[in-house]
């Protein structure tokens, strides 16, 4: 049987910090690069204050300063974005109360690839942004 998405961002699993060997994405060889998990990009969303938010680009660089790492892994911190909004959605889901989840929506744009496979759908993000007084 498939894992959740409340097992997969829950999965015992340490971050890494790697020498990054040849060039990847937006990431020069040579660079000390951080390999996220779920749990740490969780924690890093949950301490994101009520009506602020971080782009993806401001979340890698917190979580590289966070971890002594110069820049994080692009691929990676996009699998555990998704991991942790659709656990977050699946709690709503159980519990209905928003603010015993991870805000999500204080990370994802409404106009992204991400927010547009999420199970919670886009209005879900805009109008939690907007009763949160997000602009974009």
């Amino acid at each position: 049987m498939a894992k959740s998405w409340i097992e997969k961002r829950d999965i015992d699993k340490e971050y890494q910090v790697k020498i990054n060997p040849k060039r990847f994405a937006d990431i020069p060889a040579g660079t000390k690069m951080l390999i996220p998990t779920p749990k740490i990009v969780d924690k890093l969303v949950n301490n994101i204050p009520h009506g602020s938010f971080l782009s993806i680009k401001e979340v890698r660089k917190k979580l590289a300063d966070d971890h002594k790492a110069e820049m994080t892994c692009p691929v990676v911190t996009g699998i555990n974005m998704r991991i942790i909004s659709e656990s977050a959605f699946e709690e709503y889901n159980v519990h209905n109360d928003i603010d015993k989840i991870t805000p999500f929506w204080r990370v994802v744009e409404p106009d992204s690839k991400l927010a547009g496979r999420l199970a919670c759908g886009i209005d879900f993000i805009i109008e939690k942004q907007m009763q949160e007084g997000i602009e974009l």
